[in-house]
């Protein structure tokens, strides 16, 4: 049965609403408070997720939401079948620090599976958007993965989790592996938006732990859309709860898959 066309357009008209926002308070001096020693939320943060919520509630009152700065609000009907999952803000650390590399995250997701995500960054006006079977595409132009087929030609990304600092070695072990294999290696600062520039080609893979729903559930949909290919550090379908993920342009896969397992033994 396909998709009410209504969801993917009110997750556009919900990243956009969320991008003026971000406008509004960027280089601003935004209150900002801190969830741990590293880990930040600004009032455009919070700003976002609740007109997120608001729309949410007005237009799918039995659907529920995930999202980054809050439990969902009121109870939904049918809390398990339809739930959105949103980031208001990743890049928040950027954000905070008048960095232009952020974005928000939307996905929505029926019976466990995320049939639509979007990804906007407002800065740059960038617009990614997918459906499950219709492709992915950025300002509305279908997009693709890169095919480049050799770590040695390959541009890759990586982030670190809020808590390096407390177990450092491992990432910094397969960061270090990835810096003697591929052309390079970037770290940005937006999980979503480094999901995105895979799909976009600009980026050839991405690997990260500790990751949250609302950081890659639209991200990995938008890759696999673009051809890409997505899985957790074992080669098994991606959990979002799980905290691990893995995106290529699929040709360099199994290496990034390789001397991620490498560095673990």
């Amino acid at each position: 049965m396909p998709l009410d066309p209504a969801y993917l357009a009110t997750a556009i008209e919900a990243a956009l609403a969320a991008g003026r926002i971000h406008k509004q308070f960027f280089r601003q001096n935004p209150e900002v408070q801190k969830k741990g020693p590293i880990d930040l939320v600004t009032a455009a943060d919070l700003a976002a997720e609740q007109e997120f919520r608001a729309l949410i509630g007005r237009r799918f009152p039995d659907h529920s939401v995930l999202g980054e700065e809050g439990a969902s609000g009121a109870p939904a009907v049918s809390p398990t079948r339809c739930r959105w999952i949103v980031d208001p803000l990743d890049g928040t650390t950027n954000f905070a620090h008048g960095l232009a590399l952020f974005c928000v995250s939307i996905a929505f997701e029926v019976d466990g599976t995320i049939e639509v995500g979007v990804v906007y960054d407002p800065i740059a006006d960038e617009l990614f958007t997918a459906e499950r079977g219709g492709g992915a595409r950025l300002n509305g132009q279908l997009i693709r993965v890169s095919n480049r087929a050799t770590l040695l030609d390959g541009l890759l990304c990586t982030g670190f989790p809020y808590s390096i600092r407390e177990r450092p070695q491992r990432q910094v072990e397969v960061f270090a592996s990835f810096l003697g294999r591929a052309r390079a290696v970037r770290r940005l600062g937006s999980a979503a938006l480094d999901l995105c520039y895979v799909a976009a080609g600009r980026f050839d893979g991405f690997w990260e732990l500790q990751l949250h729903p609302w950081d890659m559930a639209a991200g990995a949909l938008i890759v696999s859309e673009a051809g890409g290919r997505a899985t957790n550090y074992s080669n098994q379908p991606i959990d979002l709860f799980g905290g691990q993920i893995v995106v290529s342009n699929g040709c360099l896969h199994e290496d990034m898959l390789a001397i991620i397992q490498d560095a673990a033994r």
